[in-house]
């Protein structure tokens, strides 16, 4: 090899190592951001369902929508929320028939943060069977799919796992030997739905930015009814599709809600 190959060979293999380097670099670099804005829409996400829950509740509570950041955070803060118990009395009419009487119990008052930021559950019997003993004890912590309980179907004893984490609140009076019906409710259980260390203070901002989401409540005309709505919008969003500037059909900002419809659902489902 004649040394003008030998110069072009070495030539060419520097400049593909440096074309190598650059096209690995730039495609690091589309995957990281990628994951940067996949990340920060995450907490955006975990945000607006924090707020549509708390809205949902204070709806509950006061019957409306509230605008005001102020009074949704006094509300998580300070409200309480009633526990409700309705129950049905038939009622024999005079001249024939039924007649139903709804009565509305207010069995107490849980903490409103307890209420949004809390959710029961229930494990129940996946079969007819015998029982055959639990797996845990009141106040233990679980983990989803770890064994709850163990039940024997035809000469075979099975054991039920949870379906989520969660803390051990009470388990049915119910011994090894007793025959157990499907569906019956054996362990109830709870577990946070968002972080109870959330600072409430900021609720109305985009995780880790001084940007307020925009908040909308108002009323539409349904067949003759007014009912609230309330939409509540991400104003910058991050991912670079969901800008208007896209010269490609935009996506919608990040949402929940509807200045048009009554609905609460956060357009993230879609």
């Amino acid at each position: 090899m004649n040394t003008p190959t030998k110069i072009l060979t070495a030539v060419l293999f520097i400049a593909s190592i440096g074309l190598f380097v650059y096209l690995y670099g730039s495609v690091e670099k589309v995957i990281t951001e990628s994951e940067a804005i996949a990340s920060k829409e995450a907490a955006v996400i975990e945000r607006l369902s924090l707020i549509r829950e708390a809205e949902i509740v204070f709806q509950e509570v006061n019957g409306r929508y509230t605008a005001n950041w102020d009074s949704l955070i006094n509300f998580i803060e300070n409200g309480k929320v009633p526990i409700v118990e309705r129950r049905e009395e038939i009622k024999q009419k005079a001249y024939g028939g039924e007649e139903i009487i709804i009565h509305t119990d207010t069995l107490g008052f849980l903490s409103a943060k307890e209420r949004i930021f809390k959710k029961n559950y229930t494990t129940n019997a996946s079969d007819y069977g015998t029982f055959a003993g639990f797996k845990v004890k009141v106040g233990d912590q679980v983990l989803k799919n770890q064994k709850a309980y163990a039940i024997k179907v035809d000469g075979q004893i099975k054991e039920a796992p949870f379906a989520e984490d969660g803390f051990i609140t009470g388990l049915a009076d119910i011994k090894p030997g007793d025959q157990v019906s499907k569906g019956k409710t054996l362990i109830n259980f709870w577990n946070y739905v968002f972080n109870p260390n959330v600072d409430i203070k900021k609720l109305g901002y985009k995780p880790g930015t001084d940007i307020k989401f925009d908040i909308y409540v108002g009323k539409v005309d349904k067949s003759g009814l007014m009912v609230e709505v309330i939409e509540v919008k991400d104003p910058k969003p991050d991912n670079p599709k969901r800008s208007a500037k896209n010269e490609q059909k935009p996506r919608q900002p990040l949402h929940f809600g509807s200045r048009t419809d009554v609905s609460t659902v956060g357009n993230w489902l879609e």
